[in-house]
């Protein structure tokens, strides 16, 4: 085992973690899907231009690009969109968490149905309490009131990235991670397109801030974070790359300490305890 792929989890919930601050600092300054837009836009010139430079190999049938393709629309266009639309709309960060962190569970539900991986009652028992963990992480931030306008869009993300972990492990775990992202982010862009086409006005504030947080967020988690996400989902069981969301609201909310002075309560250090070892009890 390779130094990258014994660390790599690790590494993806410290980088997918950040997505959460980029977000928070780049949508003040520009509607939520076209700020997508624009990151999806350079993503795909710059992987491609990559993998043309290194000659990566390219998905070789129809089947093979439409099966990518389709993971992708659901990991990135309805995942990502759903998130940032609902904070968009005055979700707070911490409920978006909550909800999104229904995934594991969700995916245990159904991975032994469509996947044929076996839950044991550990992993159920880790699920729970690192669910349980989430919710005390995010509880101080609970108190802001919100619509279903807001609320349903988290609700599609967490459909999203439930199906897309799921159907990229049975359907086409095994590619390029250079050519098959730009197979991922193709349909993705057109999908954002259209509805960004239909539902906001493409302005964008060209600040010093929205320009670093759209850095950011290209580089670091569309290039480094959704690349090891790809790994894992390779790599290991769907029930083990899930279980490490849990881990990603405690690492948000540390960085949110640090980065801007939010507080930590005594319930929210529990809540990190416990997530951390639900996540060693669901992890095989």
């Amino acid at each position: 085992m390779t130094l990258l792929q014994r660390y790599a989890p690790l590494l993806f919930v410290l980088l997918w973690s950040t997505g959460f601050i980029g977000a928070r600092l780049g949508l003040p300054h520009a509607e939520p899907l076209t700020f997508l837009l624009l990151r999806y836009a350079v993503v795909i010139v710059l992987l491609a231009a990559v993998a043309a430079a290194m000659r990566a190999p390219w998905p070789k049938t129809a089947r093979a690009w439409l099966h990518i393709g389709v993971s992708g629309v659901l990991v990135h266009a309805i995942y990502l969109g759903g998130v940032f639309v609902a904070i968009s709309r005055g979700l707070p960060a911490g409920v978006s968490s909550v909800v999104v962190g229904i995934q594991p569970l969700l995916t245990a539900a159904v991975a032994g149905w469509l996947l044929g991986e076996s839950v044991t009652r550990k992993q159920w028992l880790g699920l729970a309490l690192g669910f349980l963990g989430v919710v005390l992480v995010v509880q101080a931030k609970f108190g802001t009131e919100f619509g279903w306008s807001a609320l349903l869009p988290a609700v599609l993300a967490l459909l999203g990235i439930t199906s897309g972990t799921i159907y990229q492990k049975r359907f086409c775990p095994h590619f390029d991670l250079r050519t098959g992202a730009v197979a991922q982010f193709l349909p993705t862009l057109l999908l954002t397109a259209i509805a960004a086409s239909m539902t906001e006005s493409f302005a964008v504030s060209w600040t010093g801030e929205f320009i670093f947080a759209l850095a950011w967020l290209i580089l670091v988690l569309s290039l480094g974070a959704i690349s090891l996400l790809n790994l894992l989902i390779r790599r290991g069981g769907a029930v083990n790359v899930a279980s490490l969301f849990y881990l990603v609201p405690p690492t948000t909310a540390l960085m949110a300490w640090w980065l801007f002075n939010e507080t930590l309560t005594g319930l929210a250090l529990l809540g990190m305890a416990l997530a951390v070892g639900g996540v060693y009890l669901a992890r095989k």
